[in-house]
Formats: structure tokens, sequence, C-alpha cells
């Protein structure tokens, strides 16, 4: 049977984001060749946001798993799904974001998406690979990129625009030259980083946080089991007959936040959908937040001597 999901309005046109969302990135990228099986599978089970990238070469099924959704009379019309993905760091340049994201909604099959996003506040030259060379790495420019990103919107080729992994303080300078503000941040979150300090800012500035790598990131080229390996949470699951990863995600939930989970698995697949009937208590709240906290995500691959950050401290802003 279909879980519903709950929703929350997302922007100035009221765009409502399910917030258990689907992540479709697996490492190696791109490595899954019945990605279009498994989205089918999550629709059929009630999942209704759908998280891709230029970058994790999985818009391409994402986009017939819709097509046949549609087809097969799975979900009613193309309005049920919300569709998120990414410009990817050599296409942040302004005279490529539309042309990136043409490409995106060919690769989706799709006329319009519902969010598009800055993936890393990061350029590259345009013919990078993935894993960038340090003569790759170039000065962002963030409010050139950005005017680019609302010409996205202008041109009705997407509903909402947002970033990723922004810091405060680049989303300060972003808010101040935006004429469109972004809606979304979407950040690594999970109960051992748990960015207080950035949901406090995005709530303050009307910007909603999703998270990525609620469960650490595992199965990532930078994540790690200290999640799911975590002593805190054993005894939390344990207590309650829940899985450690329905404890993170309903945590996630309850900090007022959208959540990307991944997982291939039709049975985890199943059981992270059940996390909105239930609620942890005062105490089990507290024990979380005294967590001692560690940043997953280190994107080393963007900090050079010679690149525009020169050091992981310069890259997110002292926020680690």
């Amino acid at each position: 049977m279909a879980c519903d999901v709950p929703q929350l309005p997302l922007g100035s046109n009221g765009r409502p984001i399910p917030l258990l969302g689907f992540g479709t990135a697996e490492y190696p990228l791109g490595s899954t060749e019945n990605l279009k099986e498994i989205v089918l599978r999550a629709i059929k089970l009630g999942y209704r946001h759908f998280d891709t990238a230029a970058a994790y070469r999985s818009e391409m099924p994402l986009g017939e798993a819709i097509a046949e959704a549609l087809e097969l009379g799975l979900v009613k019309s193309r309005d049920d799904l919300f569709v998120t993905s990414k410009l990817w760091c050599n296409d942040a340049h302004r005279e490529r974001v539309i042309p990136a994201l043409r490409n995106s909604l060919r690769n989706l099959q799709l006329e319009c998406l519902d969010l598009y996003l800055v993936h890393w506040p990061m350029s590259l030259r345009p013919e990078a690979e993935l894993q960038p060379k340090e003569e790759d790495l170039l000065p962002f420019e963030m409010e050139s990129v950005w005017k680019g990103m609302e010409e996205c919107v202008k041109l009705g080729l997407v509903k909402c625009i947002g970033v990723s992994n922004f810091s405060c303080k680049k989303l300060d300078r972003l808010l101040a030259a935006a004429k469109i503000a972004p809606v979304v941040n979407q950040v690594e979150m999970n109960p051992l980083w748990q960015q207080k300090k950035m949901r406090e800012f995005c709530v303050e500035k009307g910007i909603h946080v999703s998270a990525y790598s609620p469960l650490g990131g595992r199965g990532t080229v930078w994540g790690s089991n200290r999640v799911m390996d975590c002593e805190v949470l054993h005894p939390i699951a344990t207590s309650r007959g829940k899985t450690i990863a329905q404890v993170c995600l309903r945590w996630a939930y309850e900090q007022g936040v959208s959540v990307i989970m991944k997982s291939f698995n039709e049975e985890r697949m199943q059981q992270n959908l059940h996390i909105f009937d239930w609620s942890l208590s005062p105490e089990e709240l507290q024990k979380i937040s005294r967590i001692p906290q560690i940043r997953a995500c280190v994107p080393l691959g963007f900090i050079s001597e010679k690149g525009p950050y020169k050091s992981l401290d310069e890259f997110w802003d002292g926020e680690i």
C-alpha cells in the first residue's frame, strides 16, 4: 500500500515539497543498471519527491520511469511528482546555465523542473571531468551564475531555484544580490552533523533546508558508518522497535527539514516511509542533540593552493 508523505509549501508560489525524497545517486555514479525499475517501485510505494543531478548520471532512467509511471497510471499527472536536479560545476557559468537545464529536461523527458539547485559553490572549466584536476578549478562567480538561474525561472523551465552545499556566509552574499531568492539549501545533515547554525539561519531567511546523507553517506566516496554505528542511536532504535535508519529519518523530519534518503533495497525503501506515525521523546531528542559533531562531506577535489579555495575551512567559511 502506498504511503502518504507530508508536504510543505515551498517558495512564494506555494509549490509543496514532499518531506521525504528518494535519492538517485549510486556510487560509482551511473552504475545501477535497473534504476528505472527501482524508481517505478518507489513510486508504487508512495515516493513522490525524486532527487537527481547532472553529475549523478541518473536523469535519463529517472525520466524513463516517470514516463512509464504516467503511462501506467501509477500517478495521475506530472504535477503529482516533485523532481529536483542540479547544475554541475563545469556548467556553473552564466552562459551555460540555461543550456545545462535544457539538457537535464531532455534527459528527464520533462518540460519543467520543480526545483533546480546550484550543486556546489564552485566553477570548473567546461571540459573538466567529474574528478577535476588542479588546473580545472576556477573562481565561482556567484552573482553571475545566479542570474542564469533566475533566467531559468523567467523562461518557465523551473518553478523554484536554490543551492546546495552553501555556507551561511555564502547564502548571505547570495541573498544580497538575488532578485529571486533561493528557496532551498540542500546540505549534509544527520545526527552526527546536525547543522543547527545553518537551520537557524535558514529559518530566519525563509530558506527551506533539505538534508542529504541522513544516514551518514555510506557507500559514497566520502561517507562513513559513523551514523549507523552510533552508540546513542542503537538503544533508541531497539527500545522503539525501529531501525536506526528510521530513527535518523524521523529525527531529521522533526527538525522541520525535508530528507533525501537513498536505498535501492525494497524492504528498506518501505521501512523508510514509515516514520510519520510516531515521534521521538524529549529525552531521546536531548540525547541525540548531545552527540559529538563531525562533518563527513569534505570536497577535497575543490581544495588547492592554486584554486579559489585554499583549505576546507575557507570552503565552508569556518562552518566545520
